[in-house]
């Protein structure tokens, strides 16, 4: 996420750091390189102007220029300008005093409505929340099945009924949410290729049958200033309440997500980050100007873990390496509980200074779990429980069933053994909450 944008902000902030004390003429010359790096991102010129104009007027102040680490002075300074430009608190999703809470999902074809009200859906109904899904996107071929499908996967009742308009599709589930005792309804829209005349008489008419208390626009980030433009046509006709920034994992640049309210004055409510079902999250502008800048995002990190990982599991993980008698089958359940938090780039990319660093991550990626785990599965329970008994013909054994070489191995069992005299050394000095709940597996 926003990969090219954060390396070309990190390697100019890398040359201030160099520098130790700052003039004037040193911020600016960085802030010229943040210019560049902000318009190659595709975010909208006058933004860009604006922003540095702020950041300028702040970063060669005396508070900034005379402390004893100037360069996280201007980084600060930076980071609390970019929290601002994408909003500087979290936008929930509004409920009804009196439900049911009706919420539309309006946007161009192709940018995600569909797969985005399922996910809605789900975070509502993880809120303790009874979403329905009302499938009124009558024109665009399978959209109905589409959305049945995800509400049969996620358990959330979908309504359709062949023949019917939009508008009486829309009618017909607030009936059905009545005698469902749904308190939100989710209706998805039709979209179209471009904005048309006939896609927003048809949205106006739904406004003044079945008025919505959202009405989110539904945005693909990776399409940068066109999603801003679309944003703006769409603003002019309905009353839109926020957007919702859809692929934002494979956004590289970041023009769509740094634009959209600072042009639109629109919120950012909601972000994709993945094609799963769970994959939409609240957007977090103060997380989010810290993943921009290379600083991770740990409270996420932490928060995704609460939410997948086995409580049970994890604290009898942590007893057993704080007690020394981690072993190969802890391991193995340990690698199951990583697995659960998504793709390990991703987790990756949460870390404080991790997210830029490629040759770390091309060695622990999706595919080194894989083989780490084949490894293991092709051991014994004697032999997970314990390691030393694996002699060399029992490595051969090993290796041969998993499909990997001896020197494969040889090389997970020896930082195995690493890992567990570190965990041995943590062990005096309060190592269990040290260790916390998001162990990694070894690198290849």
């Amino acid at each position: 996420m926003f990969e090219s944008l954060t390396e070309k902000l990190q390697s100019t902030f890398k040359r201030l750091r160099n520098k130790g004390r700052l003039t004037e003429a040193d911020v600016k010359a960085a802030l010229r390189d943040v210019r560049l790096a902000l318009l190659e991102a595709d975010v909208n010129f006058k933004v860009v102007k604006d922003f540095l104009a702020t950041v300028e007027r702040d970063a060669v102040g005396q508070d900034v220029l005379q402390s004893l680490t100037p360069d996280q002075g201007v980084i600060r300074v930076v980071r609390n300008r970019l929290t601002e430009l994408m909003g500087t608190s979290v936008e929930r999703i509004k409920m009804a005093s009196n439900p049911p809470t009706v919420i539309y999902l309006v946007g161009l074809q192709g940018s995600g409505k569909t797969t985005t009200a399922a996910k809605l859906a789900l975070m509502l109904h993880h809120q303790g929340r009874h979403p329905l899904l009302v499938a009124a996107d009558i024109y665009r071929p399978a959209a109905v099945d589409q959305l049945q499908a995800l509400g049969a996967q996620i358990g959330v009742p979908v309504v359709h009924e062949a023949g019917l308009g939009a508008v009486d599709l829309a009618q017909l589930g607030i009936q059905k949410s009545r005698q469902l005792a749904r308190d939100v309804v989710i209706v998805d829209t039709a979209g179209r290729l471009h904005v048309d005349s006939g896609l927003m008489d048809e949205l106006r008419q739904m406004q003044a049958k079945v008025p919505a208390h959202e009405t989110l626009l539904v945005v693909d980030a990776m399409t940068g200033q066109d999603a801003v433009r679309v944003a703006n046509a769409f603003k002019e006709t309905l009353p839109l309440t926020g957007v919702v920034l859809t692929k934002l994992d494979g956004d590289t640049r970041g023009g769509a997500a740094l634009s959209i309210r600072a042009v639109t004055e629109l919120p950012i409510k909601l972000v994709a980050t993945g094609e799963k079902v769970d994959a939409l999250e609240l957007f977090q502008p103060e997380r989010m100007a810290s993943r921009i800048l290379g600083m991770g995002d740990v409270v996420s990190l932490i928060e995704k873990a609460e939410r997948a990982l086995d409580k049970d599991d994890t604290e009898r993980l942590a007893g057993r390496m704080s007690s020394n008698t981690f072993n190969l089958e802890d391991f193995q359940s340990m690698l199951h509980q990583v697995k659960k938090l998504g793709p390990l780039s991703k987790v990756m990319e949460m870390l404080p200074g991790m997210g830029q660093m490629n040759k770390l991550k091309s060695q622990v990626d999706d595919s080194s779990l894989v083989r780490v785990e084949a490894i293991l599965n092709s051991m014994t329970v004697k032999e997970r429980r314990r390691p030393d008994i694996i002699d060399g013909s029992r490595r051969r054994r090993i290796a041969s069933g998993s499909g990997t070489s001896v020197q494969e191995v040889n090389r997970l069992l020896k930082q195995f053994q690493e890992m567990r005299k570190m965990m041995h050394q943590l062990k005096g000095s309060g190592g269990r909450k040290k260790m916390g709940k998001l162990p990694f597996p070894p690198m290849r």
